[in-house]
């Protein structure tokens, strides 16, 4: 069970197995380094630990005009690790002066004296710490001084899925092309949030929906338009259909990210639910009117439907 612990609460255990990274998305590439931590720690009889940072580095150091839009919030974080088999999470409060630790710093005064480390695991190309100046022969060396091992994943150990978070962000946000992202991320892209009031027009017309906030203001949203997803609540999937945009059919609407549940009646308003996207299915547009709304959204179900029968819902080990 993977769990959320803050550097200031964490007990220093040296029996420890870690590796560092922001991992924004929990992509394919994370993955071959974290199931090394998994396998090492399980070896070793020791506890897999994955040291992250809250918020995403670049927004401190790098943020740009609109920010960095995130690929997985601390919450979706945590349950993807979870579904690796990783026992914890421990997030770094990041900040202009954290930024300023060197390599050496960072190993000593945090992973050695807070966390406690008696494996590190290392890409082949990362570097951490002031300007990024730590590299593996940095955590070799002091793996050397204070007595604990740096294991180093190879390139031919990653092989193909050397695949990026930039990759990613633009296949969702640029293209809504969420069978891409999938391939990515070797999962289907998640979104968590909570179910907030609407206008109600949905349930007028026969296709009710969930309104749903995100549960991280700076999460990436997919491309406007019409998904088919798997929606889960009380740890139970349902089949949907989910349309981003701005709903053009009807004046005066605001953005919204909407959840039309299929075979569902229940009342949901306030409740947390997790969002997996399987495919867009076109684009957002406008209608003559209601009629012809209604119409497309009768095409829009059937193809969601037949798209679902044939992906089944991943993510699905559900452990808390």
């Amino acid at each position: 069970m993977s769990e959320i612990i803050f550097l200031d609460e964490v007990n220093r255990e040296t029996r420890t197995v870690l590796t560092v990274g922001t991992f924004d998305g929990v992509h394919a590439g994370h993955r071959v380094l974290i199931n090394k931590v998994v396998e090492a720690a399980k070896k070793n009889n020791a506890r897999s630990v994955i040291v992250t940072f809250d918020p995403h580095p670049r927004e401190i150091i790098n943020p740009g005009a609109a920010g960095i839009k995130l690929l997985s919030s601390l919450e979706e974080r945590r349950e993807l690790l979870a579904d690796i088999g990783v026992d914890m999470m421990v997030v770094i409060p990041f900040d202009r002066d954290f930024s300023l630790l060197s390599s050496e710093e960072f190993v000593k005064k945090i992973i050695w004296e807070k966390i406690g480390v008696s494996h590190f695991i290392i890409g082949y190309d990362h570097h951490f710490g002031k300007n990024r100046e730590g590299t593996i022969e940095t955590v070799e060396s002091l793996g050397k001084e204070l007595g604990f091992q740096c294991l180093v994943i190879s390139k031919q150990e990653v092989g193909d899925k050397t695949v990026s978070s930039t990759a990613i962000r633009k296949a969702i946000l640029g293209e809504g092309d969420m069978e891409l992202a999938a391939r990515f991320l070797e999962r289907y892209y998640i979104l968590n949030g909570n179910v907030i009031h609407g206008d109600k027009r949905g349930k007028k017309i026969g296709y009710p929906t969930a309104n749903i906030q995100p549960d991280n203001a700076d999460k990436a949203i997919p491309k406007n338009g019409v998904y088919a997803v798997w929606v889960r609540l009380d740890r139970v999937f349902y089949s949907g259909m989910m349309n981003i945009g701005n709903r053009p059919t009807f004046e005066e609407s605001k953005p919204a990210m909407e959840v039309h549940i299929f075979d569902f009646e229940r009342d949901i308003y306030g409740r947390d639910i997790h969002i997996q996207f399987v495919k867009r299915l076109r684009d957002e547009k406008a209608f003559s009117g209601v009629e012809e709304l209604i119409a497309q959204l009768k095409r829009d179900e059937m193809m969601a439907r037949k798209v679902l029968k044939e992906h089944s819902p991943n993510i699905a080990k559900l452990r808390k």
